[in-house]
């Protein structure tokens, strides 16, 4: 069976690092707070806000919900997102997805003033995570993925890296993230041919496709480590992208889902929020 990589024990380290610098901020009179907007009333928005508040909350962070009836114009929209820019209360801001029709998701992005872009969208902070800057916000998933191979102690220098997933949420930037180590990555995605072979060569196979289940025994092989990104609904069920049961007996390291690197996303969203207000 092999070693589980456990998401909650890398957002509990995470979470002692985050408190004593959420303190020391507060030292200085500095709150951290991020502002949510949303457009609508989604049931799963609403259930991520307030998730994401307690989880804010328990490591001292503040978080605001901006909320907005559905026929809101684009206009009025992108005026808001400037007024949340402007207020230095807010250290980071979070928009929603999916936006009513009417709305250009594009035009949302580039509202978003990159200092404040927690959630890495616009183009300016993603142009950055290609250029290998550290001096901008990385993805938070793709980082949650980086950040449980160094927990693990997983050097990624030499490796090959074969990544499902071509998302500028997590396929792409996170591929740019291990070349940066010195991997050699693959990207696969929907199209690819034989993508079974391909993963099954891989050192380090991340799956990211949102296909539950996709990942199967001939995807892996014995030294394989493999790191589910997959969240998605079945039968009211959590499952992840790999079939856990099955591939869990035939590699060296896997991570689960629930308890995975969702664990440890939220970790990093609050290291960002974090960061933005000790810049200010």
């Amino acid at each position: 069976m092999a070693f589980i990589m456990k998401g909650t024990d890398v957002a509990q380290v995470k979470k002692q690092g985050i408190i004593k610098r959420v303190e020391a901020l507060k030292e200085r009179g500095v709150s951290p707070t991020l502002c949510i907007i949303m457009v609508g009333d989604r049931e799963d928005s609403h259930a991520y806000v307030k998730g994401a508040t307690k989880a804010l909350a328990g490591c001292g962070i503040g978080c605001h919900l901006a909320h907005y009836p559905e026929d809101i114009s684009e206009h009025r929209l992108l005026e808001e997102i400037e007024a949340v820019n402007k207020k230095p209360e807010y250290h980071g801001i979070i928009v929603m997805r999916p936006v009513p029709s009417a709305i250009r998701w594009e035009a949302v992005e580039e509202a978003i003033s990159p200092a404040k872009d927690v959630d890495c969208i616009t183009a300016q902070n993603l142009a950055g995570v290609f250029k290998g800057d550290t001096d901008v916000f990385y993805p938070c998933t793709a980082k949650a993925v980086v950040d449980m191979l160094d927990h693990y102690e997983i050097n990624a220098e030499g490796k090959k890296a074969v990544v499902i997933g071509r998302s500028l949420v997590v396929g792409k930037p996170l591929a740019m993230m291990l070349l940066q180590r010195n991997a050699t990555v693959t990207i696969c995605h929907s199209r690819t041919r034989d993508l079974a072979e391909i993963s099954s060569q891989a050192d380090i196979l991340v799956a990211a496709a949102g296909t539950p289940g996709l990942v199967g025994p001939d995807f892996v092989n014995e030294n394989s480590i493999v790191l589910d990104v997959g969240i998605n609904m079945v039968d009211g069920k959590l499952k992840g992208d790999v079939d856990f049961e099955r591939v869990a007996p035939l590699v060296s390291m896997i991570s689960p889902v629930p308890g995975g690197v969702g664990s440890v996303t939220t970790s990093v969203l609050m290291e960002n929020i974090v960061t933005a207000a000790e810049k200010k």
